[in-house]
């Protein structure tokens, strides 16, 4: 039995189980092994996409007790391609914290740790009631790091977090129970088989239970209209935070497209296809309406937070397509769009801390230390963001773009991706210029601002990012249209976790 696809799941809990027995030791220690841990858990994750990179599906069974009787982990294509993505961002949101950040609580470290566990747990789980475990272990991580450093805006945008998931996971609970009553199983795999299978008289039930999940996967993907709770929490919380969050939606996202094509998928006899016509027009709604706050933001924060939610619906619109190229496009969007949020947060936190009381807000104000710096990196990560020439977000877009043209709604999607680049470019352009290129003379931004290569380093690290999906955009383009043809054939993947049985 290969052991590589439980590493990256053990790593982070046993680092994060190290600074706790460690929490009185020095900050700089503390840093210094959260940073080794977070590169540790990246190498890990470069070698188990290398691994799976040629169709292998790996398996490991927990006690050795085989599916769908004991828990598995499967690493295939999809699960690494997640880890890579979560693993760059946690690693340039982290050395954005160790700037000072961190020290406003006790135990970041530990919570940011035991996220990554609880995410790579959700991507590695080969198992629906497990899934549920791993959503549970990194919201509860993410409820003490959401909270980090307090203050009443924090607080307040963090309880309607908490609770709006809190009310999630209870569904879930309905939905896996309800799944097993019907079926006898939670193992995916076993699921995929079990669902073809269906008896008529079970299908309205399974029907309900997998609408239900739909449900949860939607709130964890900020889909319209459960979007809501996103923009406070994520434009309020600290900014390494945000960043990391900016891999959360993707987590719904990943479920939506693991279930949905592994369990209801085009061989689910009467359950095939499940929430095809739920899940491209609020996809669509969803990109509206994200793309409609960040022109009303007052704040850059603010509109970091809309934008997630924008990018949100633009890469389930992908996945709603339903074909092997909307899903190789969603994959190829799917690291862009999570990149270019996550410098977006750190960018609008280093500008803020040069405004004095105005912070991130959008009024004139006085001449920002460093602009010609933080302008250009501004710059940079709009065109990133909405998506213009010759960037990955061009690149992106234009896949979703071409992928869409043999879809009946063609001139939907064409139209709401096109109409909300546009506001993007709208409203970014009116931030910057207010920013950089209006300031008021006579007014002085009050203590001097912080060292700023701590602060542009890893927001330039997460473009750069961007940037090389750019530069290797085929070798990109060609994993992720190998990682949808893989999805579309589940074969492979039932074969691997069930064997002969």
């Amino acid at each position: 039995m290969n052991h590589l696809p439980i590493l990256p799941v053990l790593l982070p809990l046993l680092a994060g189980i190290l600074l706790l027995a460690v929490r009185h030791v020095p900050l700089a220690l503390r840093r210094a092994l959260s940073v080794a841990a977070v590169a540790a858990q990246l190498a890990l994750a470069v070698l188990l996409l290398v691994r799976v990179a040629g169709g292998d599906v790996l398996v490991y069974a927990l006690g050795d007790w085989a599916a769908p009787y004991g828990i598995v982990l499967v690493a295939d294509r999809l699960a690494a391609w997640m880890l890579v993505a979560t693993q760059l961002v946690a690693l340039f949101a982290l050395l954005y914290a160790v700037r000072g950040i961190d020290a406003a609580g006790r135990h970041f470290h530990v919570l940011f740790q035991w996220q990554l566990f609880g995410l790579a747990g959700a991507f590695l789980t080969g198992d629906l009631f497990n899934l549920f475990v791993f959503f549970e272990i990194l919201l509860l991580a993410s409820y003490g790091l959401i909270l980090h450093g307090g203050g009443r805006l924090r607080t307040r945008a963090g309880l309607h977090y908490v609770v709006i998931n809190l009310a999630g996971s209870t569904l879930f609970l309905f939905a896996v129970g309800t799944l097993y009553g019907v079926t006898g199983t939670l193992n995916m795999a076993d699921l995929a088989v079990k669902a073809a299978a269906l008896p008529p008289e079970h299908a309205p039930l399974v029907r309900t239970a997998g609408l239900l999940l739909f449900g949860v996967f939607a709130l964890k993907a900020a889909l319209l209209p459960l979007h809501l709770w996103l923009p406070a929490a994520y434009a309020n919380t600290s900014a390494p935070v945000a960043a990391l969050f900016a891999i959360m939606t993707k987590v719904g996202a990943y479920a939506i497209l693991r279930v949905y094509t592994l369990v209801f998928g085009a061989q689910a006899g009467p359950l095939a296809n499940l929430v095809e016509p739920w899940l491209l027009p609020l996809a669509l709604a969803t990109a509206a309406v994200g793309m409609l706050g960040v022109v009303a933001g007052t704040g850059l924060r603010q509109q970091a937070a809309y934008l997630v939610v924008a990018s949100a619906g633009v890469l389930l619109a992908a996945f709603g397509l339903n074909s092997a190229g909307g899903i190789a496009a969603g994959l190829y969007y799917l690291p862009h769009t999570t990149f270019a949020a996550a410098a977006f947060f750190l960018l609008a936190d280093a500008i803020a801390g040069r405004r004095g009381e105005l912070a991130d807000r959008l009024d004139p104000g006085p001449r920002i230390a460093n602009a010609r710096l933080l302008g250009s990196l501004f710059f940079v990560a709009a065109v990133v963001a909405v998506g213009l020439p010759p960037l990955s977000g061009f690149v992106g877009k234009f896949l979703i773009l071409r992928a869409a043209l043999e879809h009946p709604a063609a001139a939907w999607v064409l139209g709401v991706v096109l109409a909300t680049g546009l506001l993007g470019i709208v409203a970014l352009a009116r931030s910057g210029s207010l920013l950089f290129y209006r300031p008021v003379h006579g007014l002085e931004p009050g203590a001097p601002p912080p060292a700023i290569a701590p602060a542009v380093v890893p927001v330039a690290g997460l473009l750069a990012l961007a940037l090389a999906m750019t530069a290797w955009a085929g070798p990109v383009l060609d994993y992720a249209q190998a990682t949808a043809d893989q999805l579309l054939q589940p074969h492979q993947y039932i074969h691997a976790v069930l064997g002969g049985r």
